[in-house]
């Protein structure tokens, strides 16, 4: 058998997602306070990257791993050109629209939008034939809703209660998004029964 190599999104993502293979007999040892960029599974059939969760499909795409897992939203977004193999059902959350109040504010020439997802920002706002203007930002979406850097924000939740919090409601949800495994394409077909493999015990 030859060993598949999996790019993880640390973090929260990452944390689910072990735990998911570790139910489905995957056994990881893996300690969360370790520094480790690179890590293997107990019988060393996969062989795990920690990267950065924007950097999943490009590890993918590039022929640096042969799988990774990473959110629909950062797929959708960033448009790398992978196979879409599963929805692992986890890490699941909405992208949305949010403001001040639950209506888009009026404003006479066009809506300022604060966000790291410029073009699902992009792309929905054409839709609805409404004209944007975006300010990208790395973190702290909502804080440029709340000072008025921005009329409304294009940002990811969970529950809500961060935006609860920050005096923020939402106005409209553009997509939802759960976590999916991806393939790189030269991999899927010469890892094929590896990866067959992998998707029986993920169902």
């Amino acid at each position: 058998m030859k060993q598949l190599t999996i790019a993880l999104a640390k973090g929260r993502l990452m944390d689910e997602t072990i735990e998911l293979l570790n139910k489905k007999g995957i056994n990881i040892d893996y300690e969360t306070n370790s520094r480790k960029l690179i890590f293997e599974s107990k019988d060393t059939s996969i062989k795990f990257f920690i990267v950065r969760a924007q950097d999943v499909a490009t590890y993918v795409e590039g022929n640096g791993a042969d799988l990774g897992v990473a959110g629909l939203d950062v797929l959708t977004e960033n448009k790398k050109d992978v196979f879409e193999l599963m929805d692992l059902g986890i890490g699941k959350c909405s992208v949305v629209v949010a403001g001040k109040s639950s209506n888009y504010p009026d404003t006479p020439t066009q809506l300022k939008v604060a966000t790291k997802f410029v073009n699902i920002a992009d792309e929905f706002f054409a839709k609805k034939g409404m004209a944007i203007e975006i300010i990208k930002l790395y973190g702290s979406i909502e804080l440029a809703g709340l000072i008025g850097l921005a009329d409304c924000i294009v940002d990811i939740v969970s529950t809500g209660q961060t935006l609860k919090e920050n005096g923020l409601c939402v106005i409209e949800e553009i997509m939802k998004s759960s976590a999916f495994l991806v393939a790189n394409r030269v991999s899927y077909y010469t890892k094929n029964k590896e990866i067959a493999r992998l998707l029986d015990l993920l169902k």
